[in-house]
């Protein structure tokens, strides 16, 4: 019979306060407070991992978890708070690095797509009002670019989770009454370009020009005209304006395009970034900033 226990590491599980915990050793990476405070905001204990705790010479050394303990002693107010720990005895300093360094070799991160379907699975508000309000328009929201699949549900929680639920009903109106579907029309480049103009210009933005005179472009045509203009979401937001200008006595003012650069909650940008960026134990935050 085959003998399981080179399959099987060999530790054991403590509660040990977290004043008892050293998190200190050179290979591990900087303590972030920003990052433990975001985490203590959205704290949930069925969230909390075990800590993995090398021990040596009667010391307990953390190799895995230092912002969970720094999170939970944040939020409890106490640094006596104990955690769960895995307990390795057979570890030297020189495996713990190692251990650290390929933790994550082989692990396979969770798509945002991935993460939306679980969310909407556990009938969680944000992501199930955004598929209520993506499907109003003919729209669905899949993990593969088609004819009226948006794909960039990362961008749809970023432009929904700043501005509201009204800038992303009305991006989505204008880009699906603009190009109908078309893939391409559907990315995030475009329609966080759309959500810039919509902050930027409110009701002096009208749906029928829009859909007018940008329409007469092909969204692979906006879409390289973006690219030859700026980076992120503020080249397309350019290449829109200047279509929906074109030819017009008065049009938009361009300047009001950066207007929200002064502003604390800017328009989003960085367009196609985080649609393919899995997230991970220090779970990866999506920027606004230009």
């Amino acid at each position: 019979m085959k003998d399981y226990k080179e399959f099987v590491p060999d530790v054991h599980y403590e509660l040990i306060p977290i004043n008892q915990l050293v998190s200190n050793q050179d290979y591990q990476r900087n303590l972030s407070m920003i990052h433990v405070r975001k985490t203590a905001e959205q704290f949930n204990l069925y969230q909390i991992n075990p800590v993995k705790v090398s021990r040596r010479d009667g010391v307990n050394f953390v190799f895995n978890g230092q912002h969970t303990i720094e999170t939970v002693a944040l939020v409890s107010g106490s640094r006596e708070t104990p955690v769960w720990c895995m307990i390795y005895d057979d570890m030297d300093y020189r495996v713990e690095a190692d251990v650290f360094a390929n933790q994550q070799k082989c692990v396979k991160p969770l798509s945002p797509y991935e993460i939306f379907m679980a969310n909407i699975e556990a009938d969680n508000e944000l992501q199930t009002a955004i598929k209520a309000l993506v499907e109003s328009y003919g729209l669905t929201i899949g993990k593969g670019k088609a004819p009226g699949v948006i794909c960039a549900v990362s961008s749809l929680e970023l432009i929904y989770r700043n501005y509201g639920f009204h800038v992303l009903d009305r991006s989505l109106r204008l880009c699906a009454g603009t190009w109908e579907g078309d893939p391409n029309s559907l990315c995030s480049g475009i329609l966080k370009g759309i959500a810039k103009l919509v902050i930027a210009y409110g009701d002096d933005l009208k749906d029928d020009v829009f859909k007018e005179k940008v329409g007469a472009y092909s969204s692979r045509e906006i879409c390289r005209t973006a690219r030859e203009r700026r980076a992120g979401a503020t080249g397309y937001a350019e290449a829109m304006l200047i279509a929906y200008n074109y030819k017009s006595r008065r049009g938009l003012d361009q300047v009001r395009l950066y207007d929200g650069k002064k502003k604390k909650n800017a328009a989003p940008d960085n367009a196609e970034h985080t649609e393919d960026v899995a997230v991970n134990e220090e779970y990866q935050q999506e920027t606004l900033d230009y």
